[in-house]
């Protein structure tokens, strides 16, 4: 059976938000505020220097991830089904003097010998059609001793209440139907399964938000959102 991870209603929900991922007050606001964390993680897991490693973000969106990890020297190719965020994504990255590959892809349309240092799929695997298939997907483009990044939502009641319900109908951190908790994941079955695709050593964080100070942090406490990172110990 032909892998299909892409979910319409998915792709739909972010095709109508796609022109607002550059506003750092718009819909995204929250991905701006945690993306130095994203870095600071990917950076700490990675032991090395980022300059000439292959990096592939899965599910870029509109380049956030991509323009920091560029801006330090990495190879980086961003994919996403929705093809609008990828022409925003390329517009912004032409207008900042980056280059970075980007592509109207999924994970299953990547060419079957593409390999890269890092794959990094943040904020994606809640979204997707088929998570085990993706997670196999991702893993078959990482290079033995390479590594994965996963961020994504646990799957408890802090994270429904305080993730979708809070986030997206109180404080309106993100649009109305953005997560599903029933796609969460909790980080004990996503480390089972990367296990089980051959990565061995794996490390996590949490993420925390304070109402007092205003900012984002990462913290050992996973109750709602998660960063994982694990390496690729097959031969």
């Amino acid at each position: 059976m032909t892998l299909n991870t892409r979910d319409r209603v998915e792709l739909d929900h972010f095709q109508s938000l796609s022109s607002t991922w550059w506003d750092e007050e718009g819909p995204f606001r929250i991905l701006h505020a945690i993306t130095p964390l994203r870095l600071a993680f990917i950076k700490e897991k990675v032991h090395k220097p980022l300059k000439g490693l292959r990096i592939l973000d899965v599910g870029c969106g509109g380049g956030l991830l991509c323009e920091p990890l560029a801006r330090l020297g990495a190879d980086v190719t961003g994919i996403d089904p929705v093809e609008e965020n990828i022409r925003v994504a390329k517009a912004h990255a032409e207008e900042m003097g980056l280059s970075i590959a980007y592509l109207p892809h999924a994970i299953e349309d990547m060419p079957s010998n593409s390999k890269f240092d890092l794959v990094i799929a943040s904020e994606i695997i809640e979204h997707v059609a088929d998570p085990d298939g993706f997670l196999k997907a991702c893993a078959s483009v990482v290079i033995p001793s390479g590594g994965i990044v996963i961020t994504t939502f646990n799957k408890t009641f802090k994270s429904y209440f305080l993730g979708v319900l809070v986030a997206e109908y109180v404080l309106k951190w993100a649009p109305k139907g953005t997560h599903s908790w029933d796609k969460f994941i909790p980080p004990q079955d996503l480390t089972k399964k990367l296990l089980n695709l051959g990565f061995g050593h794996q490390d996590i964080s949490g993420l925390e938000y304070s109402p007092l100070t205003r900012e984002w942090t990462l913290s050992s406490n996973i109750d709602i959102n998660y960063f994982l990172w694990a390496t690729k110990t097959e031969i």
